[in-house]
């Protein structure tokens, strides 16, 4: 399996309902590095699994909309956990979505899984990975 990876962060504020999240209920903030990476079974006919540059410029747009944003004030994440976990699946359902409509670069139809991974510190990180489905 050949992969490539690009990365780019997002800085966000937000907060968390439930006592599971203690002080995280009250409003704070995150810095989040964020990787994607894109996996394919063989190399496309110019012997890359994706574009790298367009491939970051994606990344770059999908996060623009979250950031220096306050998630709690978003209307598609109304009532919704905003947790690391969460927010990679939510950039994992926009990349696969940039994949499919060939922003990638060309061969990107041949890309198969993708996995994002939201690095919160140094020591913690979650990440979503999946295949391509519609």
């Amino acid at each position: 399996m050949y992969a490539v990876e690009v990365r780019d962060h997002v800085m966000i504020a937000h907060s968390f309902l439930g006592e599971l999240f203690g002080p995280a209920q009250a409003l704070h903030g995150a810095t989040f590095v964020v990787d994607v990476a894109f996996f394919r079974e063989a190399l496309s006919p110019d012997g890359v699994v994706v574009d790298i540059g367009r491939a970051g410029e994606a990344l770059r747009r999908i996060l623009a909309p979250l950031n220096y944003r306050n998630l709690d004030d978003l209307p598609a994440f109304a009532g919704r956990n905003t947790t690391t976990e969460f927010l990679a699946g939510h950039i994992h359902a926009a990349m696969a979505a940039a994949v499919r409509a060939g922003e990638v670069g060309p061969g990107a139809e041949g890309v198969a899984r993708l996995r994002v991974t939201l690095h919160e510190s140094h020591v913690a990180r979650a990440w979503f990975e999946g295949p391509l489905a519609p």
